[in-house]
């Protein structure tokens, strides 16, 4: 059974929350950890019994009506801030490539993740800039290695390294699990290869490195029971839940524009009945 309770609210340092973080990656044991993308959906998230949440870069994005990428990381960085002083569970940051290239801009990035109260953090092998690229397995590995490094200073926080091969059109198993076992090497704590779908694959990727594999939930994929049989440690959802919402909202906007009818009042309840509860514990 994936856990999902959450550690009663109590004054945890960052220190603790990171320790728990670690300790909730268990193979076999998932850990379910949604993307919040503002202090409300974070705070409902966590009332909801979520024991660990994670940024979304898409998701923050679309609150600012820009797309994924768009934002920098000035403001990526204060968003997470607020996320980690809005609920008292451990908050994981998508620091998205580490919006730099060289190895060194991407541990300041970390070190200020590290600043910002982050129980942990994930760096992506893929650039969207001017020239969006992979970057190559060695300057990929070394900027993993930079961040691990910024990652262990002061109390530390988890590192995830992301190989993005398979949702930026390269969908090759073998150099994405080539790409994992370097980051394992250069220090992460965390595998990640956001776009796999097929269970096998999935499997493959958990028996060919000894770190927790992190997945994204994507459509087709096998349900939480069989991925933990898998030996996943942690599922994400990205930016699904934010679009979740909007999708909610494209519905009930849509029913009273062309039908004039309020069956989305159900819907509302429903929601309001969350928030209250969720506003009212912090």
């Amino acid at each position: 059974m994936a856990r999902t309770i959450s550690e009663p609210n109590g004054p945890d340092s960052t220190d603790d929350l990171t320790a728990r973080f670690r300790a909730l990656h268990v193979p076999g044991d998932p850990l379910l950890m949604p993307n919040a993308w503002d202090e409300g959906s974070a705070k409902a998230l966590a009332t909801l019994g979520f024991a660990a949440l994670a940024t979304t870069s898409s998701g923050f994005a679309a609150t600012k009506g820009l797309v994924d990428g768009a934002v920098g990381a000035e403001r990526s960085l204060e968003h997470a801030a607020a996320l980690v002083r809005s609920v008292d569970v451990p908050v994981n940051g998508d620091l998205e490539d580490g919006w730099g290239t060289d190895p060194g801009e991407v541990a300041a990035t970390v070190a200020e993740a590290v600043e910002a109260g982050l129980a942990g953090c994930s760096i992506e092998d893929y650039s969207a800039g001017a020239d969006p690229e992979i970057h190559d397995i060695g300057l990929a590995a070394e900027r993993i290695a930079a961040a691990a490094e910024a990652a262990r200073e002061g109390r530390g926080i988890v590192l995830t390294a992301r190989a993005e091969n398979f949702i930026r059109g390269n969908p090759d198993l073998g150099d994405t699990i080539e790409r994992l076992q370097a980051y394992q090497e250069a220090g992460a704590d965390v595998l990640y290869a956001p776009g796999l779908v097929d269970l096998a694959d999935v499997r493959c990727v958990v028996s060919s490195v000894d770190r927790p594999v992190n997945v994204l939930l994507m459509p087709g994929m096998a349900p939480v029971p069989e991925l933990a049989e898998a030996g996943v440690a942690r599922i994400s959802v990205g930016g699904t839940f934010n679009a979740v919402a909007f999708g909610a909202l494209a519905r009930a906007a849509r029913e009273l524009r062309e039908h004039g009818t309020y069956g989305f009042f159900e819907l509302a309840k429903e929601g309001r009945e969350l928030t209250a509860k969720a506003f009212r514990l912090h």
